[in-house]
């Protein structure tokens, strides 16, 4: 799935800990969700504002319960409108899908008047489960090899994000990535662009705030 791919790749396998700032991945994650329901054809965009087209449930209850949200609040439209509340806990609603699917460990850190609770790959087989998610997007363009929309869109939200040197750990390979991503955008749907850079812009709106 498009956001357990996205939380594993922005978050450090050792520490739990995110690898951008909590805003950035939050949006992220935020964006992985709502293009999860775009993948299954529940969602289109339109000039900057979602529709839902589709009121079948998915599969999954993740995407079944922002389906549900988007469904309950039709007033709402704007793309940044529902990145922005979506964001709020995106990371604990994927964490705890992955929990689910066995490939992290929930581990509680407390500090002196709060808890964290952070979502880790602990046995070496969640580790390597995890490591896969960048490994296997940089050898598919380092190799040219055919990617299927949903890592076409991965990559995408990787360099809208600025997760790009997580993934591409050497210049050549930034560089690469950089000049392949022109031909990835025009391969996605309209939908999908539209998602990428909305979420590029409040990524960097959220940064820009944050650094006031």
């Amino acid at each position: 799935m498009l956001a357990n791919s996205y939380y594993l790749i922005a978050h450090d396998d050792r520490t739990g800990r995110s690898r951008l700032h909590p805003r950035a991945s939050g949006l992220g994650l935020a964006s992985s969700l709502l293009g999860e329901l775009m993948l299954y054809g529940r969602l289109r965009a339109m000039t900057g504002d979602l529709y839902v087209v589709s009121q079948e449930p998915p599969g999954d209850s993740l995407a079944h319960r922002v389906l549900d949200l988007l469904i309950a609040q039709p007033q709402h439209r704007e793309i940044r409108t529902w990145l922005a509340y979506l964001a709020a806990d995106a990371t604990d609603q994927v964490g705890e899908r992955l929990l689910r699917a066995g490939v992290v460990e929930p581990v509680t850190r407390r500090k002196l008047l709060s808890a964290q609770t952070l979502y880790l790959p602990l046995s070496a087989e969640q580790r390597n489960t995890a490591a896969w998610e960048s490994i296997r997007l940089s050898e598919a363009l380092a190799h040219r090899r055919s990617m299927g929309l949903a890592d076409r869109a991965l990559i995408a939200l990787v360099v809208a994000t600025g997760l790009t040197r997580h993934v591409f750990a050497g210049v050549q390979e930034q560089r690469e990535c950089m000049r392949q991503l022109p031909a990835i955008m025009a391969s996605l749907p309209d939908d999908v662009v539209q998602l990428v850079q909305y979420t590029e812009a409040a990524v960097g709106s959220a940064l820009a705030v944050g650094r006031r």
